[in-house]
């Protein structure tokens, strides 16, 4: 849902949003800020209190209110209002994204999560191809019933999804010692699995304040946090903003929308591709760092070629391919390295949390007045995703290190009893951490 928002808004812009609601200087990129406020504040409680009430109750009530928001997104008539409906937006959305790859990662092998979680995450890529194909058809929508087509947008999506997160109830599952449909032999079996790669993953017990802080003794969790942060602030720049930089290419408002649908298309198909190898080979590592520096390849083409419209347009499938690729392969890759419930919990809703702060930058990287060369945008994608990089690299370090002391068994939990084992995590001497 987050990019999905983040496509449809800027297919707004297309048609006429700023215009009507004669958004004026940074105020419209102070909407797409205000966001994140929520989004960052709320993803560690949204999670916590998805632990308590289940997610097949929690995630479609969030979607729910999202669509709801939404649709309510296109009655809007000032700045005020479009300012309150992208603040709620953010409330609703800080349950999805870091609950939904908690979810998957508590029911899967770590070989066995990267394509699932890179599949969870793509379809808000494929969902950004889907965006420009329905926002071209939308936008004939224009005028009709009184109502501008950046209007109808979040209208027809919001109800869309409304409708949709009320069957999500009755498909949805929860935690697999939850699950209903599981007997109690197939929940000891996906039990028993966990526990032979993770360790055990049964809830524990209840998830304090201080229990919370205490994940963050762990300087590696703040390196997660910095690895997704790098790598946010690029992609949610050209999530935001794409359809804008197609528009300079001297396009009309339906001829940009169809020209966004194929890097996202191409983007999904890649990103689903290496996934598919990483977990075949049980590798994260190389998986995060070669898609990032693709990006980084087409950032640079679109901050030096600027009379070549062809260049500039396959630098955008570049740039998306290599960003969304590495997004779900670098949540996938923290995330199923922490082992317990408190330590995913807490550690997912951190990273994306966090991570989310870039989203805050991106909003003011790409300015009207930069248009039509956007150099400042596009210099602060690659010295930001260069700090991505840089962040997996010290990530990578940091786990073989823990990996190869635990080999030699001077690891400081080494002498932990067989029960204290299992309250670690992945602290315990037993784990070893996904490269």
């Amino acid at each position: 849902m987050a990019f999905l928002d983040r496509v449809n808004i800027a297919n707004a812009v297309i048609f006429g949003l700023k215009e009507e609601l004669k958004l004026s200087g940074l105020e419209y990129n102070t909407c797409l800020t205000i966001f994140f406020a929520p989004y960052i504040l709320l993803e560690i409680p949204s999670n916590v209190l998805m632990k308590k009430l289940r997610p097949r109750v929690w995630l479609p009530i969030c979607m729910f209110m999202f669509g709801l928001v939404t649709t309510m997104q296109g009655f809007v008539h000032n700045y005020t209002g479009i300012l309150t409906t992208r603040f709620l937006l953010g409330v609703f959305e800080s349950g999805m994204f870091p609950g939904s790859f908690y979810l998957i990662s508590m029911w899967y092998k770590r070989e066995e999560a990267q394509k699932r979680c890179t599949f969870f995450f793509s379809s808000t890529v494929f969902a950004g191809a889907f965006g420009g194909l329905l926002a071209s058809a939308i936008g004939l929508m224009d005028g009709k019933g009184g109502y501008r087509g950046w209007r109808w947008i979040f209208i027809l999506e919001g109800v869309l999804t409304c409708v949709i997160s009320l069957l999500f109830y009755f498909i949805i599952t929860d935690f697999p010692e939850g699950a209903t449909f599981l007997t109690d032999a197939e929940r000891e079996f996906v039990r028993d699995r966990l526990r032979e790669d993770v360790g055990d993953p049964v809830q524990e017990a209840k998830l304090t304040p201080k229990v919370t802080l205490g994940v963050f003794k762990d300087f590696k969790i703040f390196i997660g946090g910095f690895m997704y942060f790098g790598i946010v602030v690029p992609a949610y720049g050209y999530a935001y903003f794409a359809p804008t930089i197609i528009r300079q290419f001297g396009y009309s408002p339906i001829q940009t929308q169809l020209r966004s649908v194929p890097p996202w298309a191409v983007a999904f198909v890649f990103a689903m591709t290496i996934a598919t190898i990483s977990d075949s080979v049980r590798h994260r590592f190389l998986f995060t760092v070669v898609p990032i520096c693709i990006s980084m390849a087409g950032f640079i083409i679109l901050l030096t070629v600027h009379n070549n419209i062809h260049v500039q347009y396959f630098a955008l499938f570049l740039a998306a391919m290599g960003m969304y690729t590495a997004m779900p392969v670098v949540i996938c890759w923290f995330n199923t390295n922490l082992g317990g419930h408190h330590r995913r919990v807490v550690g997912t809703a951190w990273q994306i949390g966090f991570g989310n702060v870039g989203g805050v930058i991106s909003t003011y990287s790409f300015l009207s007045k930069d248009a039509p060369r956007f150099t400042k945008g596009y210099s602060i994608g690659l010295a930001f995703m260069c700090f991505s990089v840089l962040s997996c690299i010290a990530y990578f370090l940091a786990v073989s290190r823990e990996n190869r002391k635990r080999d030699q068994g001077i690891d400081k939990y080494s002498g932990a009893t067989e029960e204290e084992k299992k309250s670690l995590g992945d602290l315990s001497p037993d784990y070893r951490y996904f490269l």
